[in-house]
């Protein structure tokens, strides 16, 4: 049984390296798209669109919108002295923000050292506004520290007075500490959620492709004539795929590192057992998909679906905690979503086996779940 085994690995493996499809598909698509995608898939916004409405002409209000025309986040596309044309470029999509700059800003700033101003943002990517009011909320408090006044963004809505500043007889001062990532780089926070994609597509997909391949060449109803029995057949398929994805992802790990300042705070070790453990889910769900696909273009199709879904409810890009309760607890079935999990604490926060010993859990049954499940439908369908 060794021996077979032994002789199907070495043909898996001859068969993997002489395919250059196969190999590009292996080795240079991930690459591709992890230099890709970690600069493509942010929520960060470094060119804002700014519209300026300079209603005080002061020193003070020439000063607050060098620095955001300064900050490198905004770049001023208009400006005009009253609300009108700025709301035309709003509804136009030409700006991203205004910034309304009001009568008396500088004497109030003197005189009760307490201004306001007003920010109307495009709100149709909420998410892209949320950042854009940040970035905003940040300079103004930047340059309120300098003055050692206090300045307060007061955000339009349409429909809606403005209401008016409550002034209080203090201040109170807020000071923040970034943990884990405290330069606020959002690549860190993207690029291991980024690998747990590329390892989940190509121990899936790949599986699914081999394996189909084999049916449609009928190589397949050979193989299920022979002597050599499933287990060892089904061995022989997974385990090179399960050999190169984890090298795959140690290639991701070094680029992660070394091309964007990825930190690893943790032991290397407890993401390779996790990689294992979830690798096997992959690869089940791969076997999966070849029993019910006949050609190699259906178990793309089938693949592509299933693993959009695996993306979305994953937390890769949006937080699990802001989806509806029932989608909170659907999400925890995602095996997905644990290994990101995984991956996130132990390069950004240093965890070792012990703080990820739910997610190494879950890990397991998933595996052993989809696996079990995968090998019986394959079974079932080879008889």
């Amino acid at each position: 049984m060794l021996r077979t085994l032994r002789v199907l690995l070495k043909k898996e493996f001859l068969q993997i390296s002489r395919d250059k499809v196969i190999l590009r598909m292996l080795f240079v698509m991930p690459i591709v798209q992890l230099l890709v995608l970690t600069n493509a898939a942010t929520f960060e916004v470094k060119n804002a669109r700014v519209w300026l409405v300079d209603q005080d002409q002061s020193t003070l209000s020439h000063q607050l919108i060098e620095r955001f025309d300064g900050s490198g986040r905004f770049v001023p596309v208009g400006a005009s002295a009253s609300d009108g044309p700025a709301d035309d470029a709003l509804v136009d999509g030409r700006t991203d923000l205004i910034l309304t700059i009001p009568r008396d800003f500088e004497s109030d700033l003197r005189r009760t050292r307490h201004g306001m101003v007003q920010l109307t943002l495009d709100a149709v990517n909420g998410a892209q506004a949320g950042v854009t009011q940040g970035y905003a909320n940040r300079i103004l408090i930047a340059y309120a520290q300098e003055l050692g006044s206090e300045i307060v963004p007061a955000m339009r809505r349409p429909s809606v007075a403005d209401p008016a500043p409550q002034r209080g007889h203090g201040t109170v001062e807020v000071r923040a500490r970034a943990w884990y990532n405290s330069s606020l780089d959002y690549a860190r926070y993207m690029v291991p959620g980024i690998l747990v994609q590329l390892v989940t597509l190509v121990g899936t997909l790949m599986t699914a492709l081999n394996i189909v391949r084999e049916k449609e060449a009928g190589t397949l109803d050979q193989l299920n004539v022979t002597p050599i029995s499933r287990a060892v057949f089904i061995t022989a398929k997974l385990v090179p795929l399960w050999t190169i994805a984890l090298a795959l992802l140690a290639v991701g790990l070094v680029l992660g590192h070394f091309v964007f300042g990825m930190p690893v705070a943790g032991n290397v070790a407890v993401i390779f057992v996790g990689a294992g453990l979830f690798l096997v889910a992959s690869l089940g769900l791969g076997l999966w998909i070849s029993t019910i696909a006949e050609t190699q273009q259906q178990a793309l199709f089938i693949t592509f679906a299933l693993t959009m879904v695996y993306t979305l409810m994953s937390g890769l890009f949006t937080p699990v905690h802001g989806m509806p309760e029932w989608a909170q607890k659907v999400a925890q079935l995602n095996p997905m979503l644990h290994f990101i999990t995984l991956m996130r604490a132990v390069l950004l926060k240093g965890a070792g086996f012990r703080d990820v010993a739910r997610q190494l859990f879950a890990l397991t049954a998933a595996g052993v779940v989809i696996l079990t499940l995968a090998v019986r439908q394959y079974q079932k369908r080879a008889a």
